[in-house]
């Protein structure tokens, strides 16, 4: 049997056709579990409930993957290295939450090095512009002076915060807005970060590998909490630069 012939299509506009058991994705390509569907809210947000995410690119059907393992940041297990908390001490740049949304996507989406296009289609930057402008979808942006030179974005469900993607023009930048979203949804209650796929940028910031079905079991536990909706803004007196990942913070 190809692969072809045993993956599940879902149909357009069909928003109450369920998702197949996570069980049911591929092994190669690791976590292909659908394809088709569309991108509405309401079946983008089951997704990212069920421990799913769309990643294609463009001329392709959407592509619904959930991998095996999955890569996670617990926010108490965070690598601040020197260098970079000497970087943060600098205070070279500006930190700021949900104020420049779509400029992120925008930079995320724009070529890189080495790569020959991009996943974040026109389609979804429609898709994630609708979920922040709802209050479901977050971005951190930080800037030197008034211009942007990194950030990141992604969707909260719950209390789990699932990252996108990042873009950085400047040193640590986008490592410095990690850190920043870190220290405040470990005081908001969030314990971690979905990063969907290992790259190497993560594993250095200290994500890891753990399996699909643990990650399903804290993802179940993760979306039973009242969720924080947006926007969300930076807290002045929350201490970023002599915060220590694992020390204890009050959740809002």
């Amino acid at each position: 049997m190809t692969t072809r012939q045993r993956l599940a299509w879902l149909h357009p506009g069909a928003q109450d056709e369920p998702f197949p058991p996570l069980e049911q994705a591929l092994t190669e390509p690791n976590g292909l579990l659908a394809a088709g569907g569309d991108l509405a809210l309401p079946r983008l947000l089951e997704a990212y409930r069920q421990g799913i995410f769309p990643w294609f690119e463009a001329g392709q059907p959407i592509l619904w993957w959930s991998p095996d393992p999955r890569a996670v940041l617990f926010i108490e297990r965070l690598n601040i290295g020197r260098s970079l908390r000497k970087s943060l001490r600098k205070r070279r740049y500006r930190v700021s939450f949900d104020s420049a949304f779509n400029q992120v996507v925008k930079a995320c989406a724009a070529p890189r090095r080495g790569a020959s296009g991009t996943w974040i289609t026109y389609g979804m930057y429609v898709a994630y512009t609708q979920l922040f402008e709802q209050g479901h979808a977050h971005s951190v942006e930080v800037w030197e002076d008034d211009h942007l030179v990194g950030g990141l974005y992604g969707v909260a469900v719950g209390r789990l915060f699932c990252g996108e993607s990042m873009f950085t023009r400047a040193s640590d930048a986008s490592k410095i807005a990690l850190v920043t979203l870190a220290c405040h949804l470990a005081h908001w209650g969030f314990p971690l970060i979905d990063s969907q796929t290992s790259t190497p940028h993560m594993l250095h910031l200290g994500a890891e590998l753990i399996p699909r079905a643990l990650y399903r079991e804290l993802l179940d536990d993760l979306c039973q909490l009242p969720g924080l909706p947006g926007p969300w803004r930076v807290d002045p007196d929350l201490d970023v630069i002599e915060w220590k990942p694992g020390a204890t913070s009050s959740p809002t």
